[in-house]
């Protein structure tokens, strides 16, 4: 159902991965959709690598309307021609603003199992320059039209590394800056009815994060001894719970319909949570557990309960039957 019909949107960083998802799941919601990127076509024969114009033919697929913008998000300039160029073609009218843009997957993969110490401190810039700054100065642009309107949701693609560590230190803290500039922006626009919220998906499989997933395993699955290490190597594997980059663009859209989204300003939006909310599924049809909810941590703490039984041998509830409690249904 086009639910954003004559709404105007912009996702950064649209090329791939979640940026690509999202922007298809607006474009499905009857939103105008401008989309940014570094490459207007795919030249390269790398399997992961994306285009404005795959995005674009994407959108239009699914009966949407895409306007694909070459935009550097290192650059300043760039990004002020790009909300000039909304600004004009659009009458001033910008709705929804999704920050994605992020260049810091390859220094992700380069640094991974390294201590902070043994990196280059460029890890820093190369985890939050196109990322949490990037994010800000979109924000600055998108903020100037949308308080004039006195109207417009501006959301932040953070991640659950913003409260527990993954990856690095660089990349965990750039996230729990991500949840705080959404918080603190939230302050400011909230008198103009300017909605500012960070978003949390879950276990994304993006083309970058499968690959990436993939490598994980390939280092970890020697490692027999601790086995909460074998349960995340195996959840990898096995794609357990893991969601599409188009659940996240549903569920934005739906949040940008909410009536009075303001109430949620300020404030961390799990994408799992919210989809259960509003009834959405994943383009397979499945809806994925939150990362906090007991479906989805249960199954990974049960091995680990099991070997530690005898420090708790008053429980007598079968493992069985607690695992279908936590599941709701045999299907996980």
């Amino acid at each position: 159902m086009k639910h954003l019909e004559g709404k105007v949107a912009l996702v950064t960083g649209a090329t791939r991965g979640i940026g690509r998802g999202i922007a298809i799941g607006l474009g499905e919601a009857g939103a105008t959709v401008y989309i940014t990127g570094r490459s207007l076509n795919n030249s390269s024969s790398d399997a992961v690598s994306g285009s404005l114009g795959d995005t674009q033919l994407a959108i239009e697929e699914v009966g949407g309307v895409c306007i694909p913008v070459q935009v550097d998000h290192s650059d300043d300039e760039q990004v002020r021609l790009l909300f000039d160029r909304i600004q004009d073609e659009q009458d001033g009218q910008l709705d929804l603003l999704v920050n994605n843009a992020y260049s810091g997957v390859q220094a992700l993969r380069d640094a991974y199992g390294q201590p902070f110490w043994d990196c280059e401190p460029g890890l820093w810039d190369a985890s939050n320059n196109v990322g949490l700054r990037s994010h800000y100065v979109a924000s600055v642009f998108a903020a100037r039209m949308m308080t004039k309107r006195n109207s417009g949701l501006i959301c932040t693609i953070s991640s659950w590394g913003s409260m527990s560590y993954i990856f690095n230190t660089a990349y965990g803290v750039g996230k729990a800056a991500c949840d705080r500039l959404a918080a603190d922006m939230a302050v400011e626009l909230k008198p103009y009815n300017v909605a500012s919220v960070s978003i949390w998906p879950g276990i994304v499989g993006t083309e970058l994060f499968a690959r990436f997933a993939s490598e994980m395993n390939q280092t970890n699955e020697t490692d027999q001894k601790n086995s909460l290490i074998s349960v995340g190597v195996a959840r990898r594997r096995h794609r357990y719970n893991w969601e599409t980059p188009l659940l996240t663009g549903r569920v934005i859209a739906a949040l940008a319909c909410e009536p009075n989204v303001i109430r949620r300003t300020g404030r961390v939006q799990i994408v799992a949570e919210l989809a259960k909310k509003y009834g959405i599924v994943d383009e397979n049809g499945d809806q994925p557990a939150s990362l906090r909810s007991l479906r989805f941590v249960l199954p990974a703490a049960l091995p680990v309960l099991r070997q530690y039984s005898w420090l708790i041998p008053d429980i007598k509830v079968p493992w069985s039957l607690l695992l279908l409690n936590a599941l709701g249904s045999p299907k996980i």
